[in-house]
C-alpha cells in the first residue's frame, strides 16, 4: 500500500498497484478462507476449522458510526500499529474493511476482508485496522479458550510471541535465501 497519510479507510493503492497472492500472505503466517457468510450459524466449514484449531469461544463485533460508542476515537485506536500476544481471528459476516500487515521488509500490506472473508493474524505479527469508505463490519471474533484482545502497540518487539513470529516468519526467509545463496 501507499505511504499516504489520506483518509485511512481508502484504499491506499500504490501506482502502478500491486497486488499480494494469497500464498504471499501465507508466507507472512496470514490464514484466510472464504465461507457462506449467509449461514454461519450451521456452515459446515466454519465448524471443521473450528474443531482443527480449537476456537471454542466466539462472539461478535460490529463497528460502525451507529452501532459503535465513540465511533471516531475508536476507529483510530484500532488503527495504531501493534500485536497480540494469541491470534487475531476475524469472520466476516456483513460489511468490509482492512487489515494492514507488515511484509517481511516491514512495508504495509493492505487486506481487504468482505463479507464471507475469515483471516487468521498470528501471534506477535504487527498490524492494523479500518473500516473502508462503507464505515460498517460485522465480524465474528473466534478464540482459543477465554477471549484475550489486548493490544500491545510497536514497538513491543521483548514479547515472546512477537520473537517466535519474527523466527517462525521473518528469519526464515532471510536463511531460506541464505542457503539458496550458499548452495
Amino acid at each position: 500500500m501507499d505511504d499516504s497519510d489520506e483518509d485511512q479507510r481508502l484504499p491506499h493503492h500504490r501506482e502502478p498497484k500491486e497486488f499480494v497472492s494469497l500464498k504471499q500472505l501465507e508466507e507472512l503466517g496470514v490464514l484466510s478462507w472464504r465461507l457462506d457468510a449467509d449461514n454461519y450459524e450451521t456452515d459446515e466449514e466454519l465448524k471443521k476449522i473450528r474443531e482443527e484449531r480449537g476456537y471454542s469461544y466466539m462472539d461478535f463485533c460490529e463497528v460502525s458510526p451507529e452501532k459503535q460508542p465513540n465511533y471516531e476515537e475508536n476507529i483510530k485506536k484500532f488503527f495504531v500499529e501493534h500485536l497480540h500476544t494469541d491470534e487475531e481471528i476475524r469472520y466476516t459476516v456483513a460489511g468490509s474493511g482492512y487489515f494492514d500487515v507488515r511484509d517481511k521488509n516491514d512495508g504495509w500490506i493492505r487486506v481487504w476482508v468482505k463479507k464471507g472473508g475469515m483471516i487468521v493474524l498470528p501471534a506477535g505479527m504487527y498490524h492494523r485496522f479500518t473500516l473502508d469508505s462503507n464505515n460498517y463490519i460485522k465480524a465474528v471474533r473466534l478464540f482459543v479458550g477465554d477471549p484475550v484482545w489486548t493490544p500491545f502497540n510497536r514497538p513491543h518487539d521483548h514479547l515472546p510471541a512477537r520473537k517466535q513470529y519474527v523466527e517462525a516468519f521473518v528469519q526464515k526467509e532471510c536463511n531460506d535465501h541464505a542457503v539458496n545463496a550458499a548452495a
